[in-house]
């Protein structure tokens, strides 16, 4: 059914123009924060916490290192999807290990 997933793709590309412009109007710095749990989706979102963004790094929580050379590995494809939606310009993610307590 070639039809229905074009339906989809225009529900993303519209979900996708609604988050971009809510991302543009958040406050200075706070963009890629908002963004990174649309970039990395759900699943990672749960388990990371956007922590800070600053000089064009955002730092992102993870729990253990397993988790950070996963997401490591990902960064850029993550780096592009963030600076599709917000003006702000990630050059770089930074995960930092959280640690359990």
């Amino acid at each position: 059914m070639p039809h229905a997933h074009h339906d989809m793709q225009t529900i993303g590309t519209a979900l996708e123009k609604v988050v971009a412009n809510s991302l543009r109007r958040a406050p200075a710095g706070d963009g890629p924060l908002l963004a990174w749990p649309f970039a990395c989706g759900s699943a990672v979102a749960e388990r990371t916490r956007a922590l800070e963004f600053a000089d064009g790094i955002l730092r992102i929580g993870v729990a253990d290192v397993g988790w950070r050379r996963e997401l490591q590995a990902l960064a850029p494809r993550y780096v592009a999807q963030i600076n599709r939606y917000t003006s702000e310009g990630v050059t770089r993610i930074e995960f930092v290990v959280l640690g359990s307590k």
